[in-house]
């Protein structure tokens, strides 16, 4: 699933991929409620940290493929 985390008050965006949104959805709901600093690792192992009163808002996206055409699902 990826994620999208934007930084209050800069143009910035980080973005994530993350294993299990029900995991991170509680992750990201602890850190902002003891709004002290955040860590993420995504799937790719790459970490990144973020002051939770910095997280503008969360974006999260199924990174299921889409299709293109005109034939029926299978």
């Amino acid at each position: 699933m990826k994620v999208r985390i934007g930084i209050a008050q800069t143009d910035k965006l980080v973005e994530l991929e993350v294993d299990s949104a029900e995991d991170f959805k509680k992750e990201i709901e602890g850190a902002m409620q003891s709004g002290g600093l955040a860590w993420f690792t995504d799937s790719k192992g790459r970490s990144v940290a973020i002051t939770a009163a910095n997280i503008a808002f969360v974006e999260m996206e199924d990174a299921a493929p889409k299709t293109v055409g005109f034939a029926p699902d299978a």
